[in-house]
């Protein structure tokens, strides 16, 4: 059994974990407001993005002169994974939900004899992968100096990825990132950058566009700015499912801390009278003796 000192370490142990935590809670909330913002503010330029380039597809159609981000290499040999993760920990399953649909993904395709490539943004998704697939790893962004994304950085990595498409390192790039729903609700999800899949979106206002240059030019241009847009997009909703994830875990953490301490202290309080009945004991004895 721990004695009374033992238990007051403890105790105050634990407390200044709690106010660390807590502490740590706050920040989250505070940068959370922020990047959500960012992430939610991102969306309807995204989605903008994606109807103007559906539009032009329906126009090029599956013609020869498509661009090969568009039409890809005509092969789905060699596939290049982006896992984009934190740099930072604590924050609950966050990095561990997205290397887990990696994993499930890099199984299937080495399955299916497929050749995988890994890059890495974040130092704790690289930490997870690295265990299991250091072999497939060809490249890692480091973020942690960086104290605000911009759209540079998407791009930086955009330019990485098209480099290695035009000499024809792989065939197929897809992005590993979490979808920010809620603080409570982060979805992992997977994104095929290359060949780009475009969603299906209705003619709003029934109107038919002539293009000049011709879409095929307009596309040529606008793919890598696309691409770019939508890691930039993925970094946005990583930001803040990072932050509403670790929100949740250090309120988790300062409430498991809370109960800690009150079972802690039930326990010294216990402890504390059974000394001092002993002690009355004694002394008792010790006066019947006399």
């Amino acid at each position: 059994m721990p004695s009374l000192k033992d238990l007051k370490n403890r105790i105050a142990s634990v407390t200044s974990t709690r106010k660390i935590t807590k502490a740590m809670q706050m920040v989250a909330a505070a940068k959370l407001r922020r990047a959500q913002e960012a992430a939610v503010s991102a969306r309807p330029y995204a989605d903008r993005m994606s109807a103007v380039m559906s539009n032009l597809v329906s126009g090029v159609g599956d013609s020869e002169s498509a661009p090969r981000l568009l039409a890809g290499s005509g092969h789905s040999d060699v596939h290049l994974l982006i896992l984009a993760t934190s740099e930072r920990g604590l924050c609950g399953g966050f990095n561990s939900s997205i290397v887990r649909l990696a994993k499930s993904h890099i199984a299937n395709l080495q399955n299916s004899g497929k050749t995988v490539k890994i890059i890495t943004v974040g130092k704790k998704g690289r930490e997870q992968i690295k265990r299991d697939y250091a072999d497939l790893m060809i490249n890692h962004v480091d973020l942690s100096e960086v104290k605000r994304l911009g759209y540079g950085n998407a791009k930086s990595i955009a330019d990485d990825v098209l480099a290695r498409f035009s000499v024809e390192e792989f065939d197929i790039c897809t992005i590993f990132y979490n979808e920010f729903k809620s603080v409570i609700s982060q979805v992992p999800t997977a994104l095929q950058l290359i060949p780009a899949v475009l969603k299906e979106t209705a003619n709003i206002d029934n109107a038919f566009y002539e293009y000049e240059p011709d879409e095929t030019e307009i596309l040529a241009e606008l793919l890598p700015r696309a691409m770019s847009t939508q890691i930039f997009t993925a970094l946005l909703e990583n930001g803040a499912s990072e932050q509403g994830a670790r929100m949740s875990a250090m309120d988790s953490a300062t409430r498991n801390a809370g109960d800690m301490i009150d079972k802690l202290t039930i326990e010294y309080n216990r402890s504390r009278q059974a000394v001092i009945t002993n002690e009355l004991i004694e002394i008792i004895s010790g006066a019947e003796a006399l």
